[in-house]
């Protein structure tokens, strides 16, 4: 039988608040009353609002209790000091009651894949626990970690920043057995200045490695040699890892082909060669794979067992995922929905990987690379190459910054400007046609990811039209 997941008395010892009446909670640690369910326990953090205004409504949704500054209402609560210390205090203790291997993900690009790859071999290996959407934040980590079952086995944590000096101390609240990083890229090098202090930073995953521990890093990367050097600083007693194509990498990639819809990765983990496939595009998604079936063998793990595991994977929503709509005069396109962010290496990655989509006509949506600092303007028109080199027959793009990119694209090239993404809409509908392939990708404050949805509606409102017209001319048979 599975134990509750806290106690108001649990609580009350990990934060060294004050319970108002005692209750145990059945569910999961909640932030958001949205989607808190009966049983769970409410934390009222102060961000944009204010989560006291909320504890009654969570009380109402069914809340076995609340964590609070201060008491709410009449429903059982835990008052301590601060309720986001108190969150990370609950996150610890959770770690510390359980004896589950714990790995731990950053990097510029392909942290939440790798995350969710490793989530899934876990799953199937046995009681796992994982960050769910990118939970990888100041508030993020300590809720995944309170979260945590005292059964769970295996447990994988992403941990990101946008500024200085915030991955370390997330790394020494999870204290991860193995630390991965998955590239260094121009990401937030708005809030970073260079490709050198994002390096520096995304190393500090190893700072709270526990001793013995593994580091798991990028063998292609320019950065390895840095990265291996803060990394055995860091963590003296810990173990070197590696995956990529290098011929000395751990894991070794050793093949990838593609039919546009899947691939077939091949990959050598320590002499052991293993096949996986997965619902995806794009040589990027190798170096996904490799470092997924790296980090788990470090769990105990067989990796013909992680392999077989992994095999049938597809990427979360706005990660790269494909989906065939229907056209409303009649045929289909390819909706390629990777809107849910961007920097100037994964904007290459998915560009490179659309060349791989098979037949049909290539038109390329893209929105801006946010928080890339004083080198956007350059970046932006940097992708030129990549874009022509997709063969798209038409680019869409959205946001001052990508004036920078329509300047640098060849004057034949078809290409449509606006001021925001929900104003390609009309441009996209109209030059859509049976077979197409389209590529949306940009920044997800870009609002690309909503252009996606709205494609969506307008192909699914096709579908609702000619199942009615359908029906209408059933029904006047005789």
């Amino acid at each position: 039988m599975t134990k509750p997941l806290w106690t108001s008395d649990d609580i009350t010892l990990a934060t060294g608040g004050v319970a108002t009446a005692p209750f145990t909670v059945t569910g999961t640690v909640s932030i958001d009353t949205r989607s808190l369910e009966r049983g769970d326990l409410f934390v009222a953090l102060k961000d944009q609002r204010d989560g006291h205004d909320f504890v009654e409504a969570a009380f109402e949704a069914g809340a076995a209790g609340a964590l609070v500054s201060r008491k709410k209402g009449d429903g059982p609560q835990v008052v301590a000091e601060d309720t986001l210390t108190a969150l990370e205090q609950l996150g610890v203790a959770a770690r510390a009651r359980c004896g589950a291997h714990r790995t731990a993900i950053t990097g510029s690009a392909g942290k939440t894949s790798v995350k969710e790859m490793l989530a899934r071999i876990y799953r199937a290996l046995g009681p796992a626990h994982w960050s769910t959407k990118s939970f990888n934040n100041h508030w993020g980590v300590p809720l995944t970690l309170a979260r945590m079952p005292e059964e769970t086995e295996r447990a994988v944590f992403e941990i990101g920043m946008s500024t200085p000096g915030e991955i370390a101390p997330r790394s020494r609240m999870v204290r991860p057995h193995t630390g991965l990083i998955t590239c260094i890229a121009g990401a937030h090098l708005e809030g970073l200045g260079s490709l050198e202090v994002i390096a520096r930073e995304k190393a500090d995953i190893f700072a709270g490695l526990e001793a013995g521990g593994t580091f798991i890093l990028p063998a292609d990367d320019t950065f390895f040699e840095y990265l291996a050097d803060r990394a055995r600083t860091l963590c003296p007693t810990g173990n070197l890892e590696t995956f990529g194509h290098a011929k000395d990498a751990t894991a070794r990639i050793v093949g990838y082909e593609t039919d546009g819809t899947a691939s077939r990765i091949q990959v050598d983990v320590v002499g052991k060669p293993v096949l996986v496939t997965v619902n995806a595009v794009g040589e990027h998604w190798a170096m996904n794979v490799a470092a997924a079936l790296l980090a788990a063998t470090q769990s105990g793990a067989a990796v013909a067992d992680c392999a077989e595991a992994l095999s049938g994977y597809a990427p979360p929503p706005g990660r790269g995922t494909a989906e065939r709509l229907a056209l409303p005069g009649g045929g289909s396109f390819t909706l390629i929905d990777d809107a849910y962010n961007a920097n100037p290496g994964s904007m290459r990655a998915a560009l490179s990987s659309l060349k791989q989509r098979g037949a049909g006509r290539r038109l390329v949506a893209l929105g801006e690379m946010l928080e890339i600092g004083e080198r956007s303007d350059a970046e932006h028109a940097g992708l030129a190459e990549a874009v022509v080199a997709t063969g798209a027959e038409g680019v869409f793009l959205a946001g001052d910054n990508m004036t920078h990119l329509a300047e640098a694209l060849p004057s034949d090239l078809q290409q449509v400007w606006a001021p925001r993404a929900d104003e390609l809409f009309n441009a996209l509908e109209n030059a859509l046609r049976d077979g197409d392939v389209v590529l949306i990708k940009g920044s997800n404050a870009s609002g690309m990811g909503r252009l996606a949805d709205r494609l969506r509606q307008w192909s699914a409102a096709a579908d609702m039209g000619k199942m009615v017209s359908g029906t209408e001319g059933a029904a006047g048979v005789s």
